[in-house]
C-alpha cells in the first residue's frame, strides 16, 4: 500500500479513534469492518490517490457517509479542496468532527447531490463515490458536471458487480473507461471514466 508519513499516520489514527467512538452511538460503517478500519476503509481510500491527476485541485465526493474516500484523501493530499455531499445529518456531524480534530478543511454539504445549487460550487476536477449507487445512477447524478467536459475524471471503486454495472451504463452513456484491480479486495475494481456522453 502507499507509504504514509508520520503526520498522515497520526491523523488517520485520530480518525480511527473517532470512528470507533462515534460508532457506539450511530451506524457509520458496517460493524463487521470496525476491526479492519485500516485495510477496509483507510487503505481502500488511499489507493485512489495514484489514479488522481497530480494537478487536481477540487474533489467532489458523493454520499460520503463516514468520510470514505473523501476525508482520507483530504488528509493525504492537503492541497486538495474536498467537497463532501451527504444527506444524513449525523454522518455530516461526524465528518465535521474529524475535519476539526485532524485540521483538514473539508467543505460539507448536508444535502442530496441532486438538490445542491451548482451555481454556488466550483468546477470539480475529480468526482468520487464509494458504495453509493450503480454506475448508471452515478452518471445520472454527475451529469451536470461532466456534460461538455472531456477532462473531468470520475473515480469509482466498485465491487464484484462492476462488469454488470458497466454493461448497464453503456446502454445509456458512452465513455472512455480504464479499469484497475483493487489492492484491498481481489473482487473489487476501480473505474476511471472520462469523456462521457449521453446516448441519443
Amino acid at each position: 500500500m502507499l507509504p504514509k508519513s508520520s503526520n498522515i499516520q497520526a491523523k488517520l489514527s485520530l480518525y480511527k479513534s473517532l470512528l470507533v467512538k462515534w460508532s457506539k452511538a450511530i451506524n457509520l460503517v458496517a460493524p463487521s469492518t470496525l476491526k479492519e478500519i485500516e485495510s477496509r476503509h483507510f487503505d481502500d481510500s488511499l489507493q485512489l490517490l495514484e489514479f488522481m491527476p497530480i494537478d487536481a485541485k477540487v474533489l467532489f465526493d458523493f454520499g460520503s457517509g463516514a468520510g470514505f474516500p473523501a476525508l482520507v484523501l483530504a488528509i493525504a493530499k492537503p492541497d486538495l479542496e474536498v467537497h463532501v455531499f451527504e444527506s444524513d445529518q449525523k454522518k455530516c456531524s461526524f465528518m465535521a468532527a474529524v475535519s476539526r480534530e485532524t485540521f483538514i478543511p473539508v467543505i460539507i454539504h448536508n444535502e442530496r447531490v441532486e438538490h445542491v445549487d451548482i451555481k454556488t460550487l466550483p468546477q470539480p476536477d475529480v468526482i468520487s463515490a464509494r458504495a453509493l449507487a450503480s454506475l448508471k445512477s452515478l452518471l445520472d447524478l454527475s451529469k451536470v458536471w461532466w456534460e461538455g467536459r472531456d477532462d473531468l475524471l470520475l473515480l469509482f471503486p466498485k465491487g464484484e458487480r462492476a462488469e454488470a454495472e458497466i454493461s448497464e451504463a453503456r446502454e445509456f452513456y458512452s465513455f472512455d473507461l480504464e479499469i484497475s484491480k483493487s489492492r484491498t479486495d481481489p473482487k473489487a475494481r476501480i473505474l476511471r471514466l472520462r469523456n462521457i456522453k449521453a446516448l441519443a
